[in-house]
């Protein structure tokens, strides 16, 4: 019986493919819930959080599917030229657009190393504005600041990259008096 199953290059192929899949759902799980806990550490929104698990899912299914392809050996000449074409044609659609990848690319940068958290008060380095206030949201293309006179900043997540941000430690119109 396992020489049938050494000799039989389909059944071998089969084998392989079903522990690919389990290793794949296995690393999956895995994962997800490492991000479940990073999330919930990083107190994040649920829309982001869902956010996240998306982007992952994609990326870990293009990798999976890489890694199929090459261990059993399918054409991966033709795969390659197939795939080269959609990413071509889709780089050229998407060119118009950069500003709104950017700023979902920022969004997942920034839930793995952004610094600051949901109700912290925060200064981006803006020279032409006053950006500073309460962070209140961070959301796939901007975070929202809660300014001091009530009003809400929203500053896309790919400038806030860009820009040097600084944690107030304390709030402005709640400053401590010493009595000296």
């Amino acid at each position: 019986m396992i020489d049938y199953i050494q000799d039989n290059e389909l059944i071998k192929q089969i084998f392989i493919g079903i522990l690919l899949v389990v290793g794949f759902r296995l690393f999956k799980n895995v994962i997800h819930r490492w991000l479940e806990k990073l999330a919930d550490k990083k107190q994040v929104s649920l829309q982001r959080k869902q956010f996240i698990v998306k982007s992952f899912n994609v990326a870990s299914l293009g990798l999976f599917g890489a890694i199929f392809t090459i261990i059993l050996g399918i054409g991966f000449g033709d795969i390659s030229l197939f795939l080269s074409s959609i990413f071509a044609v889709l780089g050229v659609a998407l060119f118009a657009q950069w500003s709104i990848l950017s700023n979902l690319t920022a969004s997942i940068l920034i839930f793995f190393v952004f610094p600051y958290r949901i109700g912290d008060m925060i200064k981006v380095a803006e020279k032409d504005a006053d950006v500073s206030g309460e962070l209140i949201d961070i959301t796939m293309f901007h975070v929202l600041i809660r300014h001091d006179d009530g009003n809400i900043i929203t500053y896309p997540n790919n400038l806030i990259l860009q820009k040097g941000v600084t944690k107030l430690l304390n709030h402005p119109s709640k400053t401590v008096e010493t009595g000296d």
